[in-house]
């Protein structure tokens, strides 16, 4: 079998972004803007505008997440990067939102907020390899806190609601529950 392997998302793999999030964008449309794009401005905008979007970010880079890799195919995305990117992770309304406020605008703490795998590539271990190589990724581009804000069940262990990923692989990557502001839904944090 082979062994998955993580690289940035650049602008020379957009195509591979694409094929993986397929015609109608991963869930729901979605082009991973869901924490990337205040929900005012997300609700206007159609499919097409959200991928649209998404693609301008990476082409503006710095990259804003990996892309995992069966041999030449591409079967999992992790977004990852600083807080202050994602508006929507950092709003007071939301479980995700920061322990000190500060922390959403401070570059060195970041945020693993999306899993994404195609439903035939769910259930195979991707998702603790792809966080293993997040955590790199953020040690590596001067990030020192990294947290998640994962599900602790789902019905389904292959359930589009794992688009924050679980808590059990956030437990094995050593993360630390820091607050719990909704049932199922912890705070975790890793010190780098």
């Amino acid at each position: 079998m082979e062994e998955l392997k993580a690289v940035p998302l650049t602008a020379d793999r957009w195509g591979d972004f694409e094929t993986l999030f397929g015609p109608s964008g991963a869930c729901y449309g979605c082009w991973c803007t869901h924490f990337r794009v205040p929900t005012s401005d997300r609700k206007t905008m159609d499919g097409a505008a959200k991928k649209e979007f998404m693609q301008a970010r990476v082409a503006a880079g710095p990259p804003p997440g990996l892309l995992g890799y069966i041999g030449e195919r591409p079967v999992a995305w992790t977004q990852v990067g600083p807080r202050s990117e994602l508006p929507q992770w950092n709003s007071p309304k939301t479980v995700s939102r920061p322990l000190d406020p500060e922390d959403a605008e401070d570059s060195s703490v970041w945020a693993v907020s999306c899993f994404f795998m195609n439903s035939r590539d769910r259930g195979k271990g991707y998702s603790h390899r792809m966080l293993s190589e997040a955590v790199n990724f953020a040690k590596a581009s001067g990030a020192r806190i990294l947290e998640g804000c994962p599900i602790e069940r789902t019905k389904q262990s292959k359930s589009v609601g794992l688009y924050v990923g679980s808590l059990n692989i956030f437990e094995a990557a050593g993360f630390s529950e820091v607050a719990k502001r909704k049932d199922g839904r912890p705070l975790m944090r890793l010190v780098l």
